[in-house]
């Protein structure tokens, strides 16, 4: 087992609209489906891959492309260590005061390092002031948990 990293900024209002951050249905709209569920599904075929948006579930990050990746490792503390730098980077631009207290940091770290230590997903999320919002993931990969069937995006 690996990990990989994912990073993404940008719009609030872009993270919440469910539509881009979905992956396309399994089935393929019919002649007769309405134009918007057409249109959706035309939609996330063509961008569903590419788009750094978060998808809703954390193990849908493997199914992206590996060029989304922010970085891999072979151990959970490296990996949760990844994920200290960046909250430490950002941490001075979080909208909430309380979000930016070192220990509760660190305990975030601590907390993602024993999540990956038994192969769960982690995603964390922070305002960076409206309509800024930081999304941070580290996926196991190869296999994962939640989707063991998936492969990894890397290889």
């Amino acid at each position: 087992m690996h990990f990989h990293g994912y990073l993404w900024v940008g719009d609030k209002a872009v993270f919440d609209k469910e539509s881009v951050r979905r992956p396309p249905p399994s089935v393929e709209p019919v002649a007769t489906s309405p134009p918007d569920v057409v249109e959706r599904y035309r939609e996330a075929v063509a961008e569903w891959r590419v788009t750094e948006v978060p998808p809703l579930e954390t193990a849908y990050w493997l199914v992206k492309s590996a060029g989304l990746i922010r970085g891999t490792w072979e151990h959970p503390k490296e990996a949760a260590g990844w994920l200290g730098e960046r909250l430490g980077e950002y941490a001075q631009r979080f909208a909430s005061d309380s979000d930016r207290e070192t220990p509760r940091l660190a305990q975030k770290v601590c907390n993602a390092a024993n999540t990956l230590g038994w192969g769960g997903d982690v995603a964390v999320g922070f305002y960076l002031g409206r309509p800024l919002f930081l999304s941070l993931a580290v996926v196991p990969c190869s296999p994962n948990r939640g989707a063991p069937g998936r492969g990894c995006p890397a290889g």
